[in-house]
C-alpha cells in the first residue's frame, strides 16, 4: 500500500490535493464507482481542491484486509 496513507483513529486516511475544485470532484466520482463496484465504502470529505479519504469496516470495528485492498485500488486511480 502507498505510504501516503496513514493510520489516524483506527482508520486509513489520506488526503488528495488538487488544481481546483472540478479536479478533486472527477476523483471522487472515480472513488465512488470504484467503491460501488467493490461494495466497500470509504467516508469522503471534499473541500475546493482537497479530498480526504477515511477506510475502516464498520462491522470490524478497524481496519480489514478490504480497506487495505480499497486503499491500493484508489492509488491507482491518480
Amino acid at each position: 500500500m502507498d505510504k501516503a496513507w496513514r493510520m489516524e483513529g483506527g482508520h486509513l486516511v489520506r488526503d488528495f490535493v488538487f488544481a481546483d475544485f472540478v479536479e478533486a470532484m472527477a476523483f471522487v466520482n472515480k472513488v465512488g464507482a470504484l467503491a460501488e463496484e467493490r461494495g466497500h465504502h470509504p467516508d469522503i470529505l471534499v473541500q475546493w481542491n482537497k479530498v480526504r479519504l477515511e477506510l475502516w469496516t464498520h462491522t470490524a470495528g478497524g481496519v480489514t484486509e478490504k480497506d487495505e485492498a480499497l486503499a491500493e485500488a484508489i492509488g491507482l486511480l491518480r
